[in-house]
């Protein structure tokens, strides 16, 4: 279904004559999507609004050239992922963060963000998340929150299946260990 509606969305950003109105229907039904898994890896609200527009600032300069090789969908999901960790790396340059203090940086975003309770399940499996490797907490964004495919992963974030299979199995047992000994 997502392929051929944005086939059309695609060939109508292309004509000069429809691609105002094509772009804000892609927006509308991207947006929401993109937005929670930018979140997830950010925390926080204007965080996140800042790299989402960043996003589609990067969508609109480039739908024109997109060659339709994956669903337009992983095509956002990537641009998405690179322009979230591009900002956490910014973020560790500009604070002079060590590797092993990244979380800690993220964990103190989380417990003062509004919309996360500390009360709740979701809450704490965010710490569990805060907790994993950078690539492990991306791999299990993307499968555990957006069901996202291992072969659609393999696209976004350009590596094997196999590896991804790994990698979420290592993130689902470190964040049930985190769970339980919380």
């Amino acid at each position: 279904m997502y392929k051929e509606d944005d086939h059309i969305l695609v060939s109508a950003f292309r004509n000069e004559a429809t691609k105002d109105t094509a772009f804000t229907q892609l927006v509308r039904k991207y947006q929401e999507r993109l937005y929670w898994h930018i979140r997830r890896l950010v925390i926080a609200h204007e965080d996140t609004n800042d790299i989402l527009q960043n996003v589609f600032v990067k969508v609109w300069q480039n739908l024109g050239g997109f060659r339709e090789e994956a669903n337009l969908y992983t095509w956002l999901y990537r641009i998405a992922t690179n322009e979230s960790l591009n900002w956490i790396e910014q973020q560790k340059k500009r604070r002079a963060l060590p590797l092993s203090e990244t979380e800690d940086f993220l964990s103190a975003r989380l417990v003062t963000e509004k919309g996360y309770d500390a009360g709740k399940i979701e809450w704490k499996l965010q710490q569990a998340l805060l907790a994993l490797p950078e690539k492990q907490r991306v791999v299990f964004t993307l499968r555990y929150y957006d069901e996202m495919p291992y072969e659609q992963m393999s696209v976004v974030l350009e590596t094997s299946v196999g590896a991804l299979k790994a990698s979420y199995h290592h993130a689902v047992k470190k964040v049930e260990t985190y769970l339980l000994n919380d």
